[in-house]
């Protein structure tokens, strides 16, 4: 026999002999019902994960696992990603993310408007000595740097974040309602500059809040144009979601057009019952605008009530300077009158959620700094009024003095026919817009949105299994592929091969939200077992300690 017919020969050998033996990985999840991102149909079949990665996906036959799990009955599907996240200060606190994991959330993305870095040395004291419930050292600079210090204090979801227009402004131009100078807009440039290589999304804004309202849309533009050079996204809190709704959105096309850079709307709504007809001209919109060419997205969280602060309810002209300007003014009689009477007047120039709530009976207190004023916690700005004899404009001024705070506040604006609608537009993804706390400690001593707790187990039992809005397999890419394709986060957001291993398992039958408006303080059900990154960190529905979280990058990061 010639030496190469040998080698032939046992090369064959080898194949056959390697292809009789069960492969065995560190874990195999086998019997599930398959939802791999995609939207394609499921299928039973298999998940065989090595170390932190995907290593297989299908029907693996005899395959073996060091750790099992039979997941018969159970939906295997991608880590879920929150596209709005407000977990930045929770995470700090506890690392395991409770109220997220237990819903399948993997990934927690940052920044609307706000991120956690740049932050100056006045920044950082303001920040420390604004501190709520939640007290902590700010040992970090830049934004990297606060994303790297999580992962290093251990938690047990990943990170990104996008790098916020309103922290840029703070650090150049301050609190002020002016456009920034040329020197400082360079500034600002820089810093999106050395944020986008050091892994930051893109650009986000909040354009309704002081002091980001008093960004101009070219200022907007001139940011976007370097995070574009990253292919980063623009994503936006818009100026308006309610009078001005439809112009506002011509203002987010206009900067993804001139900076050409793909943009997200945050948390698409209609506020106010005024503006509840607007829906189909925003998709008009932007389904017009990606038809010529642009990349428009957006996401949502599935209530008909939004959450935020008493800021909200007062024009921004009386927040310039920051919180103890604000103050200071709310304490002079001639300009309360001016404020009280700007709260009641319908006006374009600015957003009142007041106004678009539209009976201080839709406008719920939940977070109060002072603990003297936690006991109003979970009433109506109307109750409170009429406790205290005051009107409610008059009420909501002298909280924000009182506990030096904006005072955390729910507004029901929405209606429950257009979250539906959204929720079945192809472009749509979900966040959360809230924390991700646990149901004990320091976290019970605010109220706040049930959507902290029950927003993607919503999705899946209210809207898709009871309601039948959006099927499964559409509802899991919306919460998985669809938002790391548009983020450009590489080898995550589906079960395949070579992939990281952010994999949940949950009941579909029994998945719900448990968390109301009146008890918002309780944990999702259904989520079975949770993995990031290879290691399980949710088990039979309890959690398990781990903390293998990591910072996510943008695809900035890979030139730098």
């Amino acid at each position: 026999m010639k030496p190469n017919h040998f080698f032939s020969l046992l090369t064959i050998l080898l194949i056959l002999a390697s292809c009789s033996q069960p492969r065995n990985f560190d874990i195999l999840i086998k019997n599930g019902q398959i939802v791999d991102g995609s939207g394609k149909p499921s299928y039973i079949g298999s998940v065989g994960i090595n170390a932190d990665t995907i290593a297989a996906v299908g029907d693996l036959g005899d395959a073996t696992g060091t750790q099992e799990i039979d997941a018969t009955g159970l939906t295997v599907a991608p880590g879920f990603i929150n596209m709005l996240s407000w977990a930045t200060e929770s995470l700090i606190e506890d690392g395991r993310s409770m109220a997220d994991i237990k819903q399948g959330v993997t990934l927690e993305v940052f920044g609307e408007g706000w991120s956690m870095g740049p932050l100056n040395a006045a920044m950082k004291k303001a920040e420390q000595e604004s501190q709520g419930d939640i007290k902590y050292n700010i040992e970090w600079n830049t934004l990297n740097e606060y994303l790297e210090y999580l992962t290093k204090k251990g938690i047990s979801p990943n990170v990104a974040s996008f790098v916020g227009a309103t922290t840029l402004r703070i650090n150049t131009v301050g609190y002020e309602d002016r456009p920034p100078t040329p020197q400082e807009l360079d500034s600002m440039k820089l810093m999106v500059r050395e944020a986008m290589e050091d892994g930051a999304l893109g650009v986000g804004s909040s354009l309704i809040y002081a002091p980001a309202f008093y960004s101009s849309t070219e200022e907007l533009i001139e940011l976007c144009k370097v995070a574009a050079e990253y292919d980063g996204m623009y994503i936006s809190h818009m100026r308006s979601e309610g009078s001005r709704l439809l112009e506002s959105l011509d203002e987010l096309i206009r900067i993804a057009n001139e900076a050409g850079i793909r943009a997200e709307i945050y948390h698409l709504k209609q506020s106010g019952k005024e503006n509840w007809d607007k829906f189909d001209d925003v998709v008009a919109k932007v389904d017009s605008a990606n038809a010529a060419g642009l990349h428009i997205t957006a996401d949502m969280y599935n209530y008909v009530a939004g959450a935020t602060g008493l800021d909200a309810s007062m024009p921004p002209w009386v927040q310039e300077g920051g919180y103890d300007k604000w103050a200071e003014r709310l304490q002079d009689p001639d300009i309360r009158k001016k404020v009280k009477e700007e709260m009641t007047t319908p006006t374009n120039e600015w957003e009142s959620l007041m106004q678009a709530a539209g009976d201080p009976s839709k406008i719920l207190l939940v977070g109060f700094k002072a603990d003297s004023l936690k006991y109003l916690t979970g009433k109506t700005l109307k109750e409170v009024a009429e406790l205290r004899g005051t009107s409610p404009e008059e009420t909501a001024m002298d909280l924000v003095v009182q506990d030096g705070s904006r005072v955390g506040t729910i507004y029901f604006l929405m209606s429950e026919e257009n979250v539906k609608k959204q929720i079945a537009l192809p472009w749509m993804s979900f966040g959360s817009d809230a924390g991700s706390p646990a149901t004990e400690g320091v976290f019970l001593k605010s109220s706040t949105h049930p959507r902290t707790y029950g927003n993607f187990a919503r999705l899946l039992g209210k809207y898709v299994r009871d309601e039948q809005v959006i099927s499964l397999e559409e509802a899991v890419h919306k919460l998985s592929q669809l938002p790391a394709t548009n983020l450009k986060i590489e080898k995550r957001g589906s079960l395949s091969e070579g992939n990281y291993a952010d994999v949940v398992l949950f009941d579909a039958t029994t998945i719900t939200d448990k968390a109301t408006f009146e008890d918002p303080h309780q944990y999702s059900e259904g989520m079975q077992h949770v993995f990031v990154n290879g290691t399980q960190v949710l088990k039979d529905g309890e959690h398990t300690g781990e903390t293998p979280g990591q910072v996510v990058h943008g695809p900035g990061y890979d030139k730098k």
